[in-house]
């Protein structure tokens, strides 16, 4: 592959193809993002053809690669970075290639022209990146938010439910997509998946699985969700008790529930103080963090 900063094959043949690139990092709240693009990855049989440059796009201070010794032999060492996936679906519908990564520490103009110029070589005329944020809503409640640099998909957008982006402050690497995708002709949606702050530790079944509905709905092509609803339930289930039996919990979330019942979400957008209290799940049970079928190892 002729494209610098990626490394590997040639992008497989693919019919009228999308991408869909999940990100870790700074916009990847209750691990939405990530575990998105690692549920599509093996739910599609997926298959990897490259890989990014890890020198190129990553501090190594910041992201310290994983070494593997076993009694004093070495092993392996894994550098941080990011994979693309290439997965065909049913006759009819369009074929997908995931991007799962780290978001780059460098570069990031050099990284976002390197992944458009792989979407020119694979015929991508959509790319969908996906985010997720904290936000003061219930962990029953269902937000997503969204831009395009299009504007018929930022009208497809409001049509499906997603509430219009109207943002100034700090930026994640889906905004500079959304800045130079257009220049390659590619079309860029970027999605965001609103989470409550007093989660954490987790990973939001709920979100993973609305933002799924949506995917397939905008991207052209079928998922097996099942697992994900499944998940959800399990997810709801244990939060609701966990809330029932720990009164602290419930004050929580009855002060949210009360503070949302007398404004919207706008009004809410600067109400939370920052010592709120935070439930990290993993200090009450062994909820495992992962949803099932999400890794793509």
């Amino acid at each position: 592959m002729q494209i610098p900063g990626i490394i590997g094959e040639d992008v497989p043949p693919l019919k009228d193809p999308i991408m869909i690139a999940g990100f870790d990092g700074w916009g990847n709240a209750l691990n939405v993002s990530k575990a998105m693009a690692a549920y599509l990855i093996r739910n599609l049989d997926a298959v990897a053809f490259a890989r990014l440059d890890p020198d190129t796009y990553y501090r190594f201070d910041e992201h310290r690669p994983v070494v593997t010794i076993n009694d004093g032999q070495f092993r392996s060492i894994l550098p941080p970075g990011g994979a693309f996936f290439a997965a065909r679906t049913a006759t009819g519908q369009r074929d997908i290639i995931v991007l799962e990564a780290v978001e780059p520490d460098l570069n990031w103009y050099t990284f976002t022209d390197a992944v458009l110029k792989l979407c020119r070589q694979a015929n991508v005329k959509t790319l969908f990146t996906l985010g997720s944020l904290y936000d003061n809503l219930l962990h029953t409640e269902r937000l997503v938010s969204g831009v395009s640099n299009n504007p018929d998909l930022a009208a497809r957008l409001r049509d499906s439910g997603i509430q219009p982006i109207s943002y100034q402050g700090p930026s994640a690497i889906h905004s500079v997509f959304l800045a130079e995708a257009g220049k390659h002709g590619i079309k860029n949606i970027s999605l965001w998946c609103h989470c409550p702050y007093y989660l954490q530790g987790t990973t939001h079944f709920g979100q993973l699985l609305q933002l799924a509905r949506l995917l397939t709905e905008l991207g052209g092509f079928d998922l097996d969700m099942a697992d994900l609803e499944k998940g959800w339930t399990k997810f709801k289930d244990q939060i609701d008790e966990l809330i029932e039996n720990n009164s602290e919990l419930q004050q929580v979330v009855n002060d949210l529930h009360k503070r949302k019942t007398k404004g919207s979400i706008a009004d809410l957008k600067n109400s939370l103080k920052p010592d709120e209290k935070v439930i990290r799940l993993q200090d009450f049970f062994d909820f495992g963090g992962t949803p099932p079928e999400t890794s793509a190892d």
